[in-house]
Order: C-alpha cells, then structure tokens, then sequence
C-alpha cells in the first residue's frame, strides 16, 4: 500500500527548539525567478501562503482555487494539495506545526479553529496590508532572533487569524453554530473523523468519543452546517478515497482496505454512490 507523499519542514527550514517547528519565507526566495508546480502531495503541518501578488492553481482537497492578488490560503495537517504558481507572485510562506502554535486561551482557540477550517481568503486590496505587515513582522522576527522572537512571532500570529476571520468575504464557508460549545463539539468531530475514518464508521462510536449521545451529535451537526452525522462520515470516507486514488497509483482493492473495507465490491458500490462514478472512472477522468 503506497501511501500520499507528505512533505516535512525540513531542518533547514525550520526553527529547531523545543517550541516546535516554524518557518517563515518570502515567496520570492521559494520560486528563485522559476514557476513552481507541486503535485498532490499533504503536509505533517500547518501551510499558510499569503500572496500579495500571485497567478495560478491551488487544489485542495480537490477543490479548485484560482490564485488572485491579496489572497490567502490555509492548510491543516493531512489535507491534499496541488500547487502551480507563476514565478512573478509575491508574498509569505508560513509553516508551523501544534507544538509550536496552539492557542491555550479558550477565544483565541476558538479563533483559530475557525481560521484553519477556511482554507481560502480573499480580501481588499487596501485590508490585505494590515495581514501583510503581521507576516513582515513575524519574519523580520524569525529572521534576526532577538531575545523574545518566539513569543513575537506568537503574539503576531494571534493577531494574523484575528484578520482572517474579520476580512473574510465568504464567512458561510466557517461553520456556523449557535454556540461556543456547539462550535467546540463539531470541531472536535472533524478532527476525529480525519483521524479514525478507516476504522470508524459509526455515529455511535463517535458520539461515545464525544460522551454525547448520537441525538445529541446529530443535534449538533445539524445546528452547525445542516447535516447528519452520517453525513459527514460518508463524505471523509470519500474524501480520503479520492486522495488515495489521485495521490498513489493503488488498485482500488488497496484504497479499499485502507479505508476498512473487505469487501472491494460494496466499496465500489458505495464510492460510485456518492460521486455518480466508479474508483477506476473517477481516478481516469480525474488525470
């Protein structure tokens, strides 16, 4: 079973402390004057690209962006992506993992899940800058390393997801929920379904996670984006079929244990269900 190629913050790249891992870079030292093609690949962090300037394609998780001028987008851990950037694009590349950003006051943290959950933003010309000069100074920070960066760079982040969220002209694609402990049990879903989806399927066995019944998870999913939980299981199911079958050059029996099933053929069925195609006809007219 191959597995979706996942790029690393190399140690060239990254802070080596026990804060964790960051990294900062000016797109244009990332390109060097050449255009940059990525194919579908995922990160073991968080990827956060903020062009001032840019033109081309980004593909997550099979949804496809146009890159604009003042633009940002927002990767989490295990999502798949495809990148082409034209060599003339400007802006910041940040990379950083849990252990070194991760929120302990509860608003700021609610602040943030709500900002990695939007993988894209595009804002005004003239609200982008405000975003821009945080990033300049996070990497002026990270940069020169003076007594305190780390806690800088910190403090400037939280100031960063605070402009995300406010600037975003599509606040329907964040979660809307009736309240912070809604929002914090949905959230909490999500992250469990992106990590158990191979080997739970059941609304019960999360909802036992949860220490929720399945009412009340339901309640919950409903009052957050209008679905059953059911729902949003068979769509991680999909969704992880389709990074495994775009990403790897499996045989769908592969993707198919991968994701618990032992019988290929109710994978089958089940996979052309809810995206109207077979694993085989999908992955063709996908490449």
């Amino acid at each position: 079973m191959k597995t979706i190629p996942v790029r690393h913050i190399t140690s060239a790249q990254r802070e080596q402390s026990n804060a964790g891992r960051f990294s900062i870079r000016d797109v244009q030292q990332v390109l060097i004057g050449k255009d940059l093609v990525h194919d579908l690949h995922k990160h073991d962090f968080f990827f956060v690209l903020a062009l001032h300037k840019g033109t081309g394609i980004h593909e997550i998780d099979f949804m496809q962006y146009e890159v604009h001028n003042n633009s940002i987008f927002i990767l989490r851990p295990g999502q798949v992506h495809r990148l082409e950037l034209m060599a003339d694009s400007t802006g910041f590349l940040m990379e950083f993992d849990l252990s070194f950003y991760q929120p302990k006051n509860t608003i700021t943290d609610q602040r943030w899940k709500k900002a990695s959950s939007k993988n894209y933003c595009e804002v005004e010309a003239s609200r982008f800058m405000k975003l821009h000069a945080i990033l300049t100074s996070v990497f002026n920070e990270f940069t020169t390393k003076q007594e305190g960066y780390v806690e800088a760079i910190k403090a400037n982040l939280d100031l960063f997801f605070i402009e995300y969220i406010r600037q975003s002209r599509n606040p329907k694609s964040i979660a809307k929920t009736e309240s912070g402990y809604t929002q914090e049990r949905f959230e909490e879903l999500i992250r469990l379904l992106e990590v158990n989806i191979g080997s739970m399927k059941n609304v019960s066995q999360y909802a036992d996670l949860l220490s929720l019944s399945s009412y009340q998870l339901n309640a919950i999913t409903k009052a957050s984006v209008g679905k059953t939980v059911s729902d949003l299981i068979n769509e991680q199911i999909i969704l992880e079929a389709k990074r495994y079958l775009l990403a790897t050059s499996n045989q769908v029996k592969d993707v198919a244990d991968h994701l618990g099933y032992e019988d290929v053929s109710y994978f089958i069925r089940f996979f052309k269900k809810h995206t109207g195609h077979s694993p085989d006809a999908f992955r063709k007219q996908y490449n």
